[in-house]
């Protein structure tokens, strides 16, 4: 599908370590298997969880799943398409931003503010990053002070947050413990939040992910070094009718979104 062929080449050029990963499957002659990609967003009416969605909808996805992560302050719906098992689910999240400082809603309001209406009109929101914005380091450490999801959607706008390699079809790494074992013998970082291992069989889901490639972004005061997008591996299991569950744990995501937070190499 084009759509994700265009996302996936945006995704691993703000996170190369992404492709280095893929490549590394490829070489133990497996087939990477894309389970689900990921956005983040606020919930202005303008660039909500609605409107990133339009471009799926377009190719014939459908809601099947709304989410509330309290802690966060966020919620979050996926997407499927009905009569395509195969087709990658897609899910989008958005901060309620009602429900922090008014710093944190005016610095929200005045990044969406920024971007011209052709953008705002033209459904294809998703493809855009932050070519408005040029961010302050300042503002986005104070951001990370509330919420570092607000922090890392103010510096990269609307990409893909993560692709999701599916766990269900690797040979050599049939189960998620076996993938961390793998990457951390490559050298990289594996999200611990909650586990290395997110979920389990008896919820149907067992997650796990890296922790996102560090990269150089020019703010306003200069260059700085900061988390940028991540890889995450899903294992999925059957319910008692035998069907493989296609939903998400919020629980295990709520862990999952900390993949973004900061740290330094």
């Amino acid at each position: 599908m084009r759509v994700f062929d265009e996302l996936w080449k945006i995704y691993t050029t703000q996170n190369p370590q992404v492709q280095q990963i893929y490549n590394h499957f490829v070489k133990e002659g497996e087939t990477v298997v894309n389970d689900h990609i990921a956005f983040r967003t606020f919930d202005d009416p303008r660039i909500d969880i609605t409107i990133l969605a339009q471009p799926f909808l377009k190719e014939g996805y459908v809601e099947k799943g709304y989410y509330v992560f309290e802690e966060k302050k966020l919620i979050a719906s996926h997407y499927e398409v009905e009569d395509n098992p195969e087709a990658p689910r897609v899910f989008i999240s958005q901060l309620e931003t009602s429900k922090f400082s008014p710093f944190l809603q005016q610095t929200v309001k005045n990044w969406v503010d920024q971007i011209p209406e052709e953008d705002l009109k033209s459904h294809d929101l998703i493809f855009k990053g932050n070519p408005w914005n040029k961010p302050s380091f300042e503002v986005y450490n104070k951001l990370r002070e509330e919420s570092e999801y607000a922090a890392w959607v103010y510096v990269f706008g609307f990409c893909a947050n993560h692709f999701t390699v599916s766990v269900n079809y690797l040979k050599k790494f049939p189960e998620v413990a076996d993938v961390n074992a793998f990457l951390k013998s490559k050298g990289y970082l594996i999200n611990d939040s909650g586990g290395e291992v997110k979920g389990t069989p008896s919820e149907l889901l067992e997650q796990s992910s890296t922790m996102a490639g560090i990269i150089e972004i020019e703010f306003v005061e200069g260059k700085f070094t900061i988390p940028s997008t991540y890889y995450e591996f899903a294992k999925r299991y059957p319910d008692e009718k035998g069907k493989l569950y296609s939903g998400f744990i919020a629980k295990s995501a709520d862990k999952i979104f900390e993949s973004t937070h900061y740290y330094k190499q």
